[in-house]
C-alpha cells in the first residue's frame, strides 16, 4: 500500500477532478490524503478520504470561497491578475506549511494540480516523486500553441506565433510574483532554479484529463505526457433537488456558468431573451449564485434553480451553454451535447477557443455577449448538424481515453518503477 498525498486548489473544479482520482487510488487500497485549505475539506470528507488542513490562520474556511467570487465582477485581465494574486499567496502558505504536514503524515507520493507549481517544489524538497495532474486545460507552454487565457485561435502563420511570443511575454509578467515566491524557496533548499514554466511539472508522468482531440495540435509535449479523458464522478458531489416534473420534453438548453465565476446575473437575463420563442426548454442553474427569485421574471418562463444536478440534466440536454470551464465542458462532450461558450476568466477563453476549434461549439466572448449574438449562436449550434456530430466525435474520443482507471494505472506505474510512464507510440 502506497500513502497519496492530493494536492489541488479548494475549487469545485479542480477537487471535481482530484478526488475522483483518489477515491479510485483507495479502492485499489492506498491510503489517501488530501492537503489543502480548509474550503476543500467538506467535499473530501464526503468523497471518503482523509483531510489535512494547510494554512489554518491564513485561509481559514470560507476565505477562499469568497475571495473566487469576486472573480465574476472583474475584466478577463484583472480577473487573471487577481488569480495570480491568490495563487502567489496560496502558494507562500504551501511552501511554508505542507513539507512538514506531509513529512509527518508519511506520505509516499504526490498528485499536484498543474496550476500549483510549489507543490512540485514541495515534492523536490521532500524528495518524493510526484504526478502532475492537468484539471484546467494544458498549461504546457509552446510557441505554436497560444496562451491559454487568450480567445485566439490555433493558426501556424509566422504573426500568430509572433502574436503568441507576446502573449507568453504577458503572461510571464502577469506571473512574476508567483515565480518568485517559488523561486525564494528553492534557493533557500538547495534546489536548481527553473528557468521556464514547464520545469515545475513532473518528469515521471504528466495526465490531463482532456481528450487528445480537444488540445491544439502539439509538438513538443514530454514522452510522458498522457491525455486520459475527464475523471467523472458523483464522488464527493452533492446531488441537489431538482423538480424534474417541470421538465416539458422539449429540447432542453441547460445554462451554467459555473459555481465561481457566476455573478454575472445580467448574462443570464440576455441568456433567457436570446433563448425566448424557440421550440425548447430552458433550465438555468445560478451554480449558488443568487436566489432564482432574484432574476424576476425573465422571456420565455426559463426553469431557474439554485443548483442542478448537472450530471443528470446533461443526459437530457439538446445544448449547453457554459462558461467553458474545463469540467463543464468535459462533463457535456461525455454527453455528445455541442456548446455555446461564454468565457469568464483565467483558461476559459482557451477552452472556448478549442470548443469553437474542434466544431463542437460556438464561442462568445463575454466582452461582446448581447441578445442578438447568443441568439445567432443558439440557433446556429442547434440546428445545424455539424456542432452534434463533432460532440460526438469527442464523445466517442473520450469513451476510448481510459479516464480514471487509466490514469491511475499510469500513477502506480510511476510509484512501482520510479521511472517516467511513457506514452504508447
Amino acid at each position: 500500500m502506497t500513502h497519496f498525498g492530493l494536492m489541488c486548489p479548494a475549487s469545485t473544479g479542480h477537487l471535481n477532478t482530484m478526488l475522483p482520482l483518489g477515491k479510485e487510488l483507495q479502492n485499489r487500497g492506498h491510503h489517501v490524503t488530501l492537503f489543502g485549505f480548509c474550503d476543500a475539506e467538506s467535499k473530501t470528507l464526503a468523497a471518503g478520504l482523509e483531510f489535512r488542513a494547510i494554512g489554518e490562520s491564513q485561509f481559514p474556511s470560507g476565505v477562499m470561497s469568497e475571495s473566487l467570487a469576486k472573480l465574476g465582477k472583474l475584466s478577463e485581465l484583472a480577473a487573471f491578475q487577481y488569480t495570480v494574486t491568490l495563487l502567489k499567496d496560496g502558494a507562500d502558505v504551501i511552501l511554508t506549511d505542507a513539507p512538514s504536514a506531509i513529512k509527518e503524515a508519511g506520505v509516499d507520493a504526490l498528485l499536484v494540480d498543474q496550476v500549483m507549481p510549489e507543490g512540485g517544489t514541495v515534492a523536490e524538497f521532500l524528495g518524493l516523486p510526484f504526478i502532475t495532474v492537468c484539471s484546467a486545460v494544458v498549461l504546457n507552454r509552446e510557441e505554436s500553441v497560444p496562451p491559454f487565457i487568450t480567445n485566439w485561435g490555433y493558426n501556424r502563420a509566422w504573426w500568430a506565433q509572433l502574436r503568441n511570443r507576446v502573449g507568453y511575454r504577458l503572461l510571464d509578467r502577469i506571473g512574476k510574483p508567483i515565480r518568485e515566491v517559488i523561486g525564494g524557496y528553492r534557493r533557500e533548499w538547495k534546489l536548481p532554479p527553473h528557468f521556464n514554466a514547464n520545469e515545475g511539472y513532473s518528469r515521471l508522468a504528466q495526465i490531463s484529463q482532456q481528450p487528445a482531440q480537444l488540445e491544439f495540435p502539439r509538438q513538443y509535449l514530454p514522452q510522458w505526457f498522457h491525455f486520459t479523458g475527464p475523471y467523472h464522478s458523483p464522488i464527493g458531489r452533492e446531488i441537489p433537488d431538482f423538480p424534474y416534473e417541470k421538465l416539458t420534453g422539449q429540447p432542453l438548453i441547460y445554462a451554467s456558468m459555473g459555481t465561481v465565476q457566476n455573478r454575472l446575473l445580467g448574462v443570464f437575463k440576455s441568456i433567457a431573451e436570446a433563448c425566448n420563442d424557440l421550440d425548447a426548454q430552458l433550465v438555468i442553474s445560478l451554480g449558488g449564485s443568487a436566489a432564482p427569485e432574484s432574476l424576476g421574471s425573465l422571456p420565455g418562463n426559463p426553469l431557474v434553480v439554485g443548483y442542478a444536478p448537472q450530471l443528470e440534466l446533461l443526459q437530457k440536454a439538446a445544448l449547453t451553454i457554459t462558461h467553458a470551464g474545463m469540467n463543464t465542458t468535459l462533463e457535456s462532450l461525455n454527453n455528445g451535447v455541442p456548446m455555446v461558450a461564454i468565457p469568464v476568466a483565467n483558461d476559459q477563453p482557451g477552452i472556448a477557443a478549442r470548443i469553437a476549434w474542434t466544431g463542437a461549439g460556438e464561442a462568445v466572448p463575454l466582452s461582446r455577449v448581447n441578445v442578438p449574438k447568443l441568439r445567432t449562436a443558439i440557433q446556429k449550434v442547434l440546428t445545424e448538424d455539424s456542432y452534434k456530430k463533432n460532440a460526438l466525435r469527442l464523445q466517442e474520443a473520450i469513451q476510448k481515453a481510459g479516464g480514471v482507471n487509466r490514469a491511475i494505472d499510469i500513477v502506480e506505474q510511476v510509484v512501482a518503477t520510479g521511472k517516467p510512464v511513457l506514452k504508447e507510440t
